[in-house]
């Protein structure tokens, strides 16, 4: 009879939780231009969930886009940052 192989559920902790926060730093899109993204969460209001969602899609591009060009703009690069 053979043994079950383990299952590793979704939410299952690393075996070595630094090495798994580090490897987080390494991109994995080789392309040009391609920069490493990282997840901002913020709370708003269902009303202002909507009303950004709304003006997304009038622009035709995805609340995302938009959201990075407006931070783009309001946050540009000081002298010294990299780009």
């Amino acid at each position: 009879m053979r043994e079950r192989p383990i299952r590793r559920d979704f939410a299952s902790r690393p075996a070595d939780p630094e090495h798994w926060i580090k490897a987080a730093d390494v991109a994995t899109d080789h392309r040009p231009g391609a920069a490493f993204t990282a997840r901002l969460t913020i709370d708003v209001t269902p009303d202002l969930r909507g009303r950004i969602k709304v003006a997304a899609f009038r622009r035709g591009v995805t609340v995302a886009e938009m959201l990075r060009d407006l931070l783009a703009r309001e946050f540009p690069p000081t002298s010294g940052d990299q780009p």
